[in-house]
């Protein structure tokens, strides 16, 4: 399986973006299925509550509360991939280990490596000082 972080994912979305063509060529040729870590879900929806939220306007909310329908929309035909207790497992062995890169990216990392799959992501610098993790930039490589 393949897994998309949150730079790739709306990349995906976003049939407006020059990468877009691309990415989805690329995921086509991969022939595999291709799913989402919740904590990428949890990233998109946090975004959008939060816009809705700093909007004072009544009318101005429009825009934002349109696009979380059409990421709920969007979501509900992904294959998503759990926090499970092996990836929570695996996240605190991480933490032992003194790996040091964001919790959310972490979190990412684990489920991506308990559900053996390759991540997606043009965070490689970080998701790199992670062992075993497959992971891969398709959008800048």
């Amino acid at each position: 399986m393949i897994l998309l972080d949150t730079d790739h994912f709306s990349v995906l979305v976003d049939g407006r973006h020059s990468l877009h063509k691309r990415l989805v060529k690329r995921l086509d040729d991969a022939n595999d299925d291709v799913g989402l870590p919740v904590v990428s879900i949890e990233e998109q929806l946090r975004a959008w509550l939060a816009q809705i939220h700093r909007t004072r306007s009544l009318a101005k909310q429009v825009v934002p509360y349109t696009r979380l329908v059409r990421l709920i929309h969007t979501l509900s035909t992904w294959e998503i991939a759990s926090w499970t207790e092996d990836a929570a497992d695996t996240f605190a062995q991480f933490r032992r280990q003194r790996i040091r890169i964001g919790s959310q990216d972490l979190k990412i990392a684990a489920i991506a490596l308990t559900h053996d799959s390759l991540l997606l992501s043009a965070n490689l610098r970080d998701f790199q000082q992670v062992p075993g993790l497959q992971v891969e930039d398709w959008l800048y490589t």
